[in-house]
């Protein structure tokens, strides 16, 4: 994949680690839950748990590929 695609994917997982996590936040400490998905779907704890970890997961490989991009190709275009 080129820089732009990990980019992409990269933000991906952590708008999606940042709501899980707002949502956690908010069902725990607050009345309902922070973030925007609890204006469309009404969606339990566990779930926002499940958010949290898979956009980490997301985040986290993305981040790791493109910066093991980056030192396998120095020179090629992307990297």
């Amino acid at each position: 994949m080129d820089k732009a695609t990990y980019e992409i994917v990269s933000a991906v997982g952590w708008i999606s680690a940042v709501q899980g996590g707002l949502g956690t936040a908010g069902r725990l400490w607050g009345e309902q839950p922070w973030g925007l998905l609890h204006k469309w779907w009404d969606i339990p704890t566990p779930g926002y748990v499940v958010l949290l970890a898979v956009g980490l997961a997301i985040a986290l490989t993305a981040e790791a590929g493109r910066k093991r991009g980056a030192k396998a190709a120095p020179g090629a275009p992307g990297a």
